[in-house]
């Protein structure tokens, strides 16, 4: 199915963060002028937002656009709100020993199954190919590549359980715990959304 242009802005600024009109317009293919035209449709409906930030040495300050909390609800949420009232009902009632149980359920789950699509053979740059590809089909919108050093990064642009993440900690604990088991690597999250960041990062390196 094609793409408005307004879900093409919407998916850029979302996996590569805050942009010139400039910029959108060439990654569309369309004129800067056009970029701005849509992006002021798009800003009265609440969906973008420019935010100017002062330029380096004697430059004009520039204006980049931002999704708006509006513009981060068009993509999934994982049910955000009844997540957050399930969780929140289950450690009245049963006891944070309860979410425990669930956290550790779901974890042993996602290894099983990551482990059966990924394999255990191929090296770690397949293995975190693989793994990209399984969380963008999840909702996490992935990207993975190497580094000049050697390392790999695998960066997540979207939390579709962004709510129940907020509501427990142990769900972002266990999920990088899955990573690392399911890719035998050290990893280290250098980027967390919970945290106030855009994005969720992952510096992976061989054991």
């Amino acid at each position: 199915m094609r793409q408005s242009p307004a879900n093409r802005i919407l998916i850029l600024i979302k996996t590569d963060g805050p942009q010139l009109a400039a910029a959108i317009g060439y990654a569309l293919g369309i004129s800067g002028e056009a970029a701005r035209q849509q992006l002021a449709k798009m800003a009265e409906e609440g969906l973008v937002e420019p935010i100017t930030v002062a330029a380096t040495g004697r430059g004009r300050p520039r204006q980049l656009w931002h999704l708006t909390a509006a513009g981060n609800r068009q993509f999934p949420d994982g049910h955000a709100e009844l997540t957050g009232n399930l969780l929140g009902t289950l450690v009245e009632r049963l006891g944070p020993a309860a979410l425990d149980t669930v956290i550790s359920a779901r974890e042993a789950e996602r290894l099983t199954r990551y482990r059966q699509e990924i394999g255990h053979g191929g090296d770690l740059a397949s293995r975190i190919e693989a793994l990209a590809a399984i969380r963008t089909r999840e909702g996490y919108m992935a990207d993975s590549w190497r580094q000049a050093d050697g390392s790999f990064m695998l960066v997540e642009n979207h939390c579709p359980i962004c709510a129940a993440a907020a509501a427990c900690a142990g769900f972002c604990r266990s999920e990088l715990e899955t990573f690392r088991a399911v890719l035998d690597a050290e990893i280290e999250r250098s980027e967390h959304i919970l945290a106030g960041a855009r994005r969720c990062a992952y510096r992976i390196t061989p054991h």
